[in-house]
């Protein structure tokens, strides 16, 4: 893997028909993020080869709304992602990553900015951008590293949905 994308589900329905958390589904805000998150990794030539789905409702229905920016990518979706801890995605990572050059993961917080953050924290990244995703990661938010040769991973971009004309929202 040279790249790992992840991305937080888009703005959720408070409460599903069903009352379950696992059903709940996007609201318009939240699939409107979910779309221009796309666009905004296609532009700037974050396309994934493969895509790690929670199979929450939310999160399928998040990656439907980016997947129109990935024509080519692979999709799989994990149960085992649902509100998973930082080591359970990267266990999944381990999984599947090396099958593709460029991942991204499509889940759930807390587990999601933890895993930001301590891979910010293994790059050494500079402390603005510690700060940043230190402090939130709500809906939609995508952190962006690169991995080279051995080396810490790197982050290149940190989208928060809000600073590119979207909603963005916990």
């Amino acid at each position: 893997m040279d790249r790992l994308i992840l991305m937080r589900h888009g703005q959720a329905e408070r409460q599903a028909a069903t009352g379950g958390d696992f059903e709940r589904g996007l609201t318009p805000k939240g699939r409107e993020d979910a779309t221009l998150i796309g666009q905004l990794l296609a532009r700037q030539g974050a396309s994934p080869d493969l895509v790690l789905v929670s199979s929450a409702r939310r999160t399928r229905e998040t990656f439907a709304a980016v997947s129109a920016a990935f024509p080519q990518a692979r999709v799989e979706f994990r149960r085992d992602l649902y509100h998973a801890e930082p080591d359970e995605v990267m266990a999944a990572l381990e999984d599947e990553g090396d099958s593709a050059g460029v991942v991204m993961v499509i889940g759930h917080n807390p587990g999601l900015h933890e895993l930001a953050l301590r891979l910010v924290l293994q790059g050494g990244a500079e402390p603005v951008a510690l700060n940043r995703i230190r402090g939130r990661f709500p809906t939609a938010t995508t952190a962006v590293f690169a991995f080279g040769s051995g080396g810490p991973p790197v982050l290149e971009h940190l989208f928060y949905v809000a600073e590119h004309g979207g909603t963005g929202g916990e």
